[in-house]
């Protein structure tokens, strides 16, 4: 039996459920889950991350990770995490930019925090035996300052979403529709509105100004594991980096989006079958750090954050080095910074304990 036809059955008895469940089974059911069974990145594949579009983005964070760990005081061993590490493209690239630093690459100690066990297989393709597996982040040891890096891990944290109706508030859920298929639907909140608790503001002007049928999305699942690092780097020391595509301010929307084959896809039809991805809401990320006591901040956008590392400078470099590939090197430098492109959709924010301030977050609160 299918994961579809097995949420329909549960549906069917016990009546519909939220989405954050509908997308946490889709993503994680152990028989049939996407991540579980059948993730597929590149080209060739559902989707493509920014490390699979050019070296560059890998090799940039890891200048990034080296001045940071300058900035600690340059701790001798200290963790350097990686959590979502896709087909460990990212952290590859990464320490081939250690090679800079051979006193960074001997204290650094990798850890993937990873949950899916084809992923791991390819991490493991990818990079050997040096890294070490674990899969939530509170299995990586504490005791020493810690390095975090995060690509394209928030937006797989699920959200729940609340719609402003004639009546009211009410929450989106998934049922079955007079067809028997899967069909979204209603379940009616309090007068109060929508509780977003810590996972965010309404937004600007009030929820009441918001038109009837708008959306607004909350994920306490992202507010927790920005909390958890919080309390982690408040512990032992160090920074997080978080690069996702989302928003930067407080805004309503529907985000939820199936993926498949680079397409969207309806996510009612391709339960475990497609990617399952909502927006980052990066200003709770941030309040949630703060709330617990870390700075955290500024939101960049992904091609502020790339330029000033100095990507163009390094694009010149390699298309120098290989003249064939110039016009290649030029449409990923624009994929990844590009306005229309990866540049502005995407955000960057960095966690940090509180005596530390890296480059390019020096104004964090």
């Amino acid at each position: 039996m299918s994961l579809l036809d097995r949420l329909k059955a549960q549906i069917a008895q016990d009546g519909p459920i939220g989405v954050p469940e509908f997308f946490t089974r889709c993503l994680h059911d152990p028989r049939d889950g996407y991540y579980a069974m059948r993730p597929d990145l590149g080209a060739g594949g559902d989707f493509i991350t920014a490390p699979l579009v050019s070296q560059m983005f890998g090799e940039l964070i890891g200048l990034w990770v080296i001045e940071t760990w300058t900035r600690m005081g340059r701790p001798s061993p200290f963790h350097l995490v990686e959590m979502g590490p896709g087909d460990g493209t990212l952290m590859s690239d990464l320490l081939r930019a250690g090679k800079l630093d051979a006193e960074f690459l001997a204290a650094a100690q990798v850890w993937l925090v990873e949950v899916s066990a084809p992923l791991r297989a390819r991490q493991a393709e990818r990079l050997g035996d040096a890294p070490r597996w674990v899969g939530r982040l509170d299995e990586v040891p504490a005791g020493a300052p810690m390095i975090l890096v995060a690509n394209e891990l928030l937006d797989c944290l699920p959200a729940r979403q609340f719609v402003r109706t004639e009546t009211g508030w009410a929450e989106r859920v998934i049922g079955l529709g007079e067809d028997g298929e899967l069909a979204f639907g209603l379940r009616a909140l309090s007068a109060q509105g929508p509780s977003t608790g810590s996972a965010g503001p309404p937004p600007p002007g009030g929820e009441e100004s918001l038109p009837l049928g708008a959306v607004l999305e909350s994920s306490p699942a992202q507010a927790a594991l920005a909390s958890d690092i919080a309390h982690r780097l408040l512990t032992d020391g160090g920074a997080a980096l978080l690069i996702d595509y989302g928003r930067d301010v407080p805004e309503a929307g529907d985000t939820l989006q199936a993926v498949r084959g680079h397409q969207k896809v309806d996510p009612l039809t391709t339960a475990g079958l497609a990617d399952l991805t909502v927006w980052a809401d990066f200003p709770s990320v941030v309040a949630a750090a703060r709330e617990t006591g870390a700075k955290a901040g500024p939101i960049l956008s992904q091609a502020e954050f790339l330029l000033a590392l100095g990507i163009e400078a390094r694009a010149q470099a390699l298309a120098t080095a290989r003249p064939d590939r110039a016009e290649q090197i030029a449409r990923q430098l624009d994929r990844l910074v590009g306005k229309a492109q990866m540049g502005a959709l995407f955000k960057v924010a960095c966690l940090t304990a509180p005596d530390l301030s890296p480059p390019l977050f020096e104004d964090a609160t």
